[in-house]
């Protein structure tokens, strides 16, 4: 049988799964960014002009009501008011608005995951165990933005604009890593190393 001829040169070989990662990334980060429109002062959000603002509208509400009520739990005296804005007594707060919803990253894990190598029975548990994650440390993300602001609120724009935005694309690259190297080829591997066993068998035998 011949073998599948590779589009990569030899040298860029063991790099061509994150060359794929970052490929997907930026074509869907730009595809997002292009068809996706909102202003941040509204609730208005389109894509290709469509209006998609509901659940946008809704998990920014849960977002914010989620991220009060984790502050309070740890004894924190946030007051969640209106429009999803949530302040301290010191004056400084944050307001929870549709791109702070988790949904962009959400939709770039997916495609990752969906158009990288791999079997759609597996993706089909993996997809939803990522959103959930993704998810999960958008609320962390929000709940450690707003209790930094109550009194270092000059912290916001290096918080929310620079670490943990790189945080959370590290977060979906650490598990595509997992899907690439522990999911996805776990069976092909297995396969690949019992066929090439068999056949040092037969040339030995030979």
């Amino acid at each position: 049988m011949k073998s599948k001829k590779n589009i990569f040169p030899e040298k860029l070989e063991p790099y061509k799964g994150i060359i794929y990662f970052v490929i997907i990334l930026l074509i869907s980060n730009y595809f997002w960014k292009f068809t996706v429109k909102g202003d941040e002062s509204d609730t208005l959000v389109t894509f290709f002009g469509l209006d998609i603002s509901a659940p946008f509208i809704y998990m920014s509400k849960h977002f914010a009501d989620m991220t009060a009520k984790v502050l309070q739990f740890f004894g924190s005296d946030v007051i969640l008011g209106n429009h999803n804005n949530l302040y301290f007594d010191t004056g400084y707060g944050v307001r929870i608005v549709w791109a702070c919803t988790g949904i962009k990253q959400a939709y770039i894990f997916t495609c990752i995951i969906a158009f990288t190598r791999g079997p759609w029975k597996k993706k089909l548990w993996y997809i939803p165990m990522g959103i959930l994650i993704v998810y999960l440390f958008n609320l962390f993300r929000l709940t450690v933005i707003t209790a930094c602001v109550k009194n270092h609120f000059d912290w916001f724009d290096f918080l929310h604009e620079g670490l943990f935005k790189y945080i959370f694309y590290g977060v979906i690259f650490l598990m595509w890593v997992i899907w690439d190297e522990k999911i996805a080829m776990k069976g092909k591997n297995l396969a690949a190393e019992t066929t090439e066993g068999i056949d040092n068998q037969e040339k030995i035998s030979e």
